[in-house]
């Protein structure tokens, strides 16, 4: 079967697996007894390390499957291998429409992937459902009204690093990195325009390809540029090369990392935990290795949630958690979207959501979509690592 990806070993990624298209009753993916979704995501590749997300979402609805399913049907999830690689993407995802026939696509990891999809799923009127992906592209419902994210929007991430790094050091001499495709340029615009709102301009910026080795000769370059505040917008792989180079070297600007690469297990333990101290991030999910959670009822359930459905993967693993908390998010647009679900009728819910809190979300915040605008993080908190752990600072 396709479904064998070489992350877990062999092992089927589906929440279940039947022989077979489901016989559309009133529209594809969806029959008497099987609800069937499409997802790809990098298990192999130089961003590998997004592959917890798919895992999550597999364990998921393997868990809602064992409890009855969704008003009576059970989650055929096909989870296949992108490598973060575009026209795989495309590939992966032409497979999944047109043979597999599944309702929708859903929680696809990355800004170029999505983008190399974008189009067509928009043209099949296929939605591309809580999209793993903050550029601000993807919240354009008048142009692709099939599309809704489910990330924080990169510009309003960095408009929050811009805000605090001022206030911080008003004179502040700001370098960044940043990978040379639509995740890291979105990134990067946005961090541009949120410094002219404020008179200031970078000093140095740095790109790299996700191909490359090592971003070693980019650290040494912005280190010359005599920054001192370094925002890393990098892919999990070479935003920890960044942070150990930058120790290496002796450079010790103040450093702001972005959210998709803020995992304590993939990024910051490889970077060497001392190395990532003082580091800032903005969050939105709660760290289970914080101890302030201990005893919180939505961390005692996912760490409970991953020791029998996904047991590969570390509950510090913030990538994990963000594809738990889309498969939750999803599992409440289903049950809402009527008796027998349609393409049309998943989209109206998912485009009305109103203040929904899925698990994990950290307080005060919620997810809120409208027909005009999806993009459903209105807001984030800003947090240090105190070389062990991530601290909230408000």
């Amino acid at each position: 079967m396709r479904n064998r990806l070489p992350a877990l070993g062999g092992m089927l990624v589906g929440a279940m697996i039947l022989t077979g298209p489901a016989v559309a009753k009133d529209g594809p993916g969806v029959s008497d007894t099987e609800i069937r979704i499409g997802h790809t995501v990098p298990y192999s590749g130089p961003v590998s390390a997004y592959g917890s997300a798919g895992r999550a979402m597999a364990g998921y609805f393997k868990k809602i499957n064992s409890e009855g399913g969704i008003n009576g049907r059970q989650v055929n999830f096909l989870s296949l291998d992108d490598a973060y690689s575009p026209p795989k993407t495309v590939e992966q995802t032409r497979k999944l429409v047109e043979q597999d026939q599944v309702l929708l696509i859903f929680g696809t990891t990355g800004t170029p992937t999505n983008t190399a999809t974008h189009r067509y799923l928009n043209s099949k009127q296929v939605p591309q459902l809580f999209i793993q992906t903050g550029a601000s592209k993807f919240n354009d419902t008048a142009k692709y009204p099939w599309t809704t994210p489910l990330y924080p929007s990169y510009h309003l991430e960095q408009k929050i690093y811009a805000e605090y790094i001022l206030k911080q050091r008003p004179n502040a001499r700001i370098a960044a990195i940043y990978p040379n495709d639509d995740f890291g340029k979105d990134h990067l615009n946005g961090l541009k325009q949120a410094l002219a709102a404020k008179g200031k301009t970078l000093v140095a910026e740095q790109s790299y390809e996700t191909t490359d080795a090592t971003v070693d000769s980019q650290i040494i370059t912005l280190k010359g540029s005599g920054a001192d505040v370094f925002v890393n917008i990098s892919t999990p792989k070479f935003a920890a090369q960044a942070i150990r180079k930058a120790t290496d070297i002796g450079w010790a600007p103040l450093q702001l990392i972005v959210n998709a690469s803020s995992s304590i297990s993939t990024v910051l333990a490889p970077a060497g935990l001392n190395n990532a101290e003082g580091i800032i991030t903005a969050a939105f999910i709660k760290e289970p290795s914080d101890s302030v959670w201990a005893q919180d009822e939505d961390v005692r359930a996912y760490v409970a949630f991953l020791k029998k459905w996904d047991p590969q993967d570390p509950p510090d693993d913030v990538v994990g958690i963000m594809g738990y908390v889309a498969a939750n998010t999803l599992h409440h647009v289903l049950q809402r979207a009527g008796k027998t679900p349609t393409r049309d009728s998943v989209m109206a819910v998912a485009k009305n959501l109103d203040a929904f809190r899925p698990p994990m979300l950290l307080p005060g915040l919620a997810l809120t979509t409208t027909p005009q605008d999806v993009g459903a993080y209105r807001q984030l908190r800003l947090q240090r690592f105190n070389g062990q752990k991530w601290v909230l600072l408000d």
